[in-house]
């Protein structure tokens, strides 16, 4: 929906004169995210987390990513690494509730290196 709201406003010439020019936004909406989780104002964290997913989704849409499909694309990699971290540590035994962070980063790592590119 973001995606259709931004390219109707390409439409009627509100828009970015160059697309670099989006980075600036996002970082924008990023700092203002912060101020807000540090404030610990949920309904505002929300409302600044809703406007930097529009400014991401606006510089995909500028370099001519479809969100939805970059968005599929990365769960699919994270439901991959996930399993295999799953697989690899159920045949030693264990669980992944008893690993470390610092242990599953490193089967993290190896899920990666094991991906069909």
């Amino acid at each position: 929906k973001s995606y259709r709201i931004q390219d109707k406003a390409r439409n009627s010439g509100f828009d970015w004169n160059q697309r670099h020019d989006v980075w600036a936004k996002v970082k924008e909406e990023l700092t203002e995210l912060e101020v807000e989780i540090e404030k610990l104002d949920e309904d505002k964290t929300e409302a600044e987390f809703g406007d930097l997913l529009f400014s991401i989704i606006n510089a995909a849409r500028l370099y001519k990513v479809n969100p939805d499909n970059a968005l599929e694309r990365t769960n699919k990699k994270f439901i991959y690494r996930f399993n295999y971290m799953e697989q690899k540590v159920k045949e030693e035994g264990k669980q992944l509730n008893q690993l470390s962070l610092e242990e599953m980063e490193l089967i993290w790592q190896e899920a990666k290196d094991t991906e069909i590119k």
